[in-house]
């Protein structure tokens, strides 16, 4: 067990346990062979939420209902907690089949946490967002009523607090009961750094120590071990990087690099994952790295992070660039590929990455 750094706030502890990677194939060698542009998907959904979000469209929440009810037996907390953000975005425009869901079962745990996060996304683009936050939280600790082993709605508690600017107590308290469910649930800790950021005023070491910590003491395919990567992103994009030694963002990236390795090739699972990947590695001038994790993400981009490259407000507000994630990933791809690559040296490890930009993560 990893002990905790004096300097961070109580919450943060070091957690065992977590859903882990199945062995997948190791990246493929650079080379030709990508998707051409126009196969290139957004955000598209795996296998089993695709037909869920079909029948939403035709105003049926039962195999929405079928769906989340498979993961909370199941224990998916990682698949729940996706399945839980894309119905809500769904949602958002268009939210007939949940209030019928709603009135057909007002109890059911799989609805409640949609609603609750629902609620989370409707609040937070306004300018009163923690006043409207604060009117929601009772959807919350109902959604966290409806199975106390579900990490969910703890994970959407911290980003209610977040977004509320609770204190570094009351995050506390929310933090120890989300890990005492899952210990290594990746959007709790995601939730915990963003947290930090927000806190600390975007004070890059100390977001680093958290998800080092948190990813020295998880097993080799929790997703946690993504978490560096995600403060290695956040640190090359918000103008941090002269505050973190160059081999402190390589071994970010080294370890998520090791993960994507254990996951199939065109996933859509791990995509998010491996966009983010991308991302960082042309930031670092790692383009053989990153073309070969293009390899394995086939056609499958993510809104994040591209939507939080140079140009989008720290708050998300979509502009030209944020509103376009695909189009940003698409001329990243292409300069990744007009770039040389065998043989050329790149940026030494103990030197600095690319320019930092404004960015949020």
């Amino acid at each position: 067990m990893v002990d905790t750094m004096a300097l961070l706030p109580p919450f943060i502890r070091p957690t065992r346990m977590a859903r882990t990677a199945a062995p997948g194939p190791v990246g493929a060698r650079p080379g030709d062979g990508l998707p051409a542009d126009d196969e290139v998907l957004l955000d598209a959904p795996d296998e089993r939420l695709a037909p869920v979000l079909v029948a939403a469209a035709q105003g049926a929440y039962g195999p929405a209902a079928e769906l989340l009810a498979a993961t909370r037996r199941r224990a998916e907390w990682e698949d729940r907690d996706r399945y839980a953000l894309r119905l809500a975005a769904f949602a958002r425009s268009r939210a007939e089949w949940l209030d019928a869901w709603l009135a057909a079962a007002p109890h059911d745990p799989d609805a409640l946490v949609v609603a609750a996060q629902l609620a989370v996304d409707r609040a937070w683009p306004s300018p009163a967002r923690a006043e409207l936050l604060r009117e929601v939280s009772p959807l919350i600790t109902a959604a966290a009523r409806g199975d106390d082993r579900d990490p969910v709605p703890w994970r959407i508690a911290l980003d209610h607090a977040r977004g509320s600017r609770a204190g570094h107590k009351y995050f506390g308290e929310l933090w120890e009961a989300a890990v005492r469910r899952a210990p290594h649930h990746y959007g709790c800790h995601v939730a915990a750094l963003r947290y930090l950021a927000s806190s600390w005023r975007g004070s890059h070491p100390e977001c680093f120590d958290f998800a080092e910590l948190a990813a020295q003491d998880a097993p080799a395919g929790s997703l946690v071990q993504a978490l560096p990567g995600r403060a290695a992103f956040a640190c090359l994009t918000d103008g941090g990087a002269a505050g973190v030694p160059r081999e402190r963002l390589d071994a970010a990236a080294d370890r998520a690099i090791a993960l994507s390795g254990r996951f199939p090739a065109a996933d859509p699972w791990p995509a998010e994952i491996r966009n983010l990947l991308v991302c960082v590695l042309v930031r670092l001038e790692r383009r053989e790295d990153a073309l070969v994790q293009l390899r394995l993400l086939g056609p499958y981009a993510t809104s994040f992070p591209w939507n939080r490259m140079p140009g989008a407000t720290r708050e998300g507000v979509p502009d030209e660039v944020a509103d376009d994630p695909l189009g940003r990933f698409l001329r990243v791809r292409a300069d990744v590929l007009s770039a040389p690559l065998p043989g050329l040296p790149r940026q030494p490890r103990g030197g600095r990455g690319g320019r930092a930009r404004p960015g949020d993560h």
